[in-house]
């Protein structure tokens, strides 16, 4: 069947016609129609809220409970404090663990399958020290925050808070701990770098010009303290330090990055030495004994940690 040169142009016409139109009403729908979902893997993190903030005299307080406590037990104090949810468990675990000690201690940690972050398990020998953060859990949850989104903030009310212990006569080397106050910051290092003292101190008193006849020497106890060996070097003991001007703290020898904005996926290079349970029934193959009343009160009073009979 042949067709006429008229019968084509009128096709050809009206196909334009018809693609015109389609064109024109593409743009209509595509403005009423929603973007399709991006793909899963490529879907945005959930929306975190905005970082916290802290008044000066805010993180003074909140510091000036640990601020004279020995550079690596600060440290580990700020790093697990970043994650309170797992503080209460934690104490839970170091007081019915507090007879073990040195290598026993550290094989109990990894037995047990702790899904604690081993910020956190770096606190486990120091049950008192836990039992003072899961006590008060706003102080906890307020003290991890403001590390996380204002480090720098913390780290310089620190060495505010140390300098007028200092100035007022409170803050000096013993017999448990060297006070370093060559340059412009305060380092406060144990004697013995495998005996952590636990000071115990009023924020009340030390922070303020000592009223006359005061005997300033006795304000701050460093009779309390715990023996950390090599055991506990995967996580983080003997490789910790504050690079105070940078504001930068080091785990293990490895600078700890986490912050507000990466709290929920940043994993510590530093801690690679220790295994990171998932979720799962706990393994536990230890005896639980809880500690006595003169065990509590030993920290609570700086004196010396009472002698260990529970093992016995």
């Amino acid at each position: 069947m042949r067709t006429t040169a008229p019968h084509t142009r009128f096709i050809t016409a009206i196909l334009a016609v018809a693609l015109l139109a389609a064109w024109s009403v593409r743009p209509a729908l595509t403005q009423d129609q929603a973007p399709p979902p991006p793909p899963q893997d490529q879907a945005p993190p959930p929306d975190q809220g905005p970082p916290p903030s802290y008044s000066p005299d805010q993180i003074d307080k909140l510091v000036s409970r640990v601020a004279l406590y020995p550079d690596s037990l600060l440290a580990q104090v700020f790093a697990a404090a970043g994650f309170p949810d797992q503080i209460p468990d934690a104490a839970k675990w170091a007081d019915e663990h507090h007879y073990l000690a040195g290598d026993a201690l550290a094989q109990a940690m990894t037995a047990d399958h702790l899904t604690f972050d081993p910020s956190v398990q770096a606190l486990l020998p120091f049950p008192s020290v836990l039992e003072m953060m899961a006590s008060d859990m706003d102080w906890t949850q307020n003290l991890g925050n403001a590390f996380l989104a204002q480090r720098q903030d913390v780290m310089d009310a620190v060495q505010r808070m140390r300098q007028k212990a200092k100035d007022y006569g409170y803050l000096r080397s013993n017999d448990q701990v060297v006070v370093n106050t060559v340059g412009p910051y305060i380092d406060i290092d144990p004697v013995n770098p495998g005996f952590i003292c636990v000071p115990v101190y009023d924020p009340l008193v030390v922070f303020w010009p000592p009223r006359p006849g005061f005997f300033v020497g006795g304000a701050i106890r460093f009779g309390f303290g715990i023996n950390i060996g090599v055991a506990f070097g995967a996580w983080g003991w003997g490789g910790i330090r504050f690079d105070w001007g940078g504001h930068a703290l080091f785990i293990n020898n490895v600078v700890w990055g986490r912050t507000w904005a990466n709290r929920g996926f940043y994993v510590h290079p530093g801690y690679a030495g220790v295994h990171r349970w998932g979720p799962g029934p706990r393994v536990e193959g230890h005896r639980l004994i809880g500690r006595s009343a003169e065990e509590r009160r030993a920290p609570r009073e700086g004196r010396a940690r009472p002698a260990e009979r529970h093992h016995r």
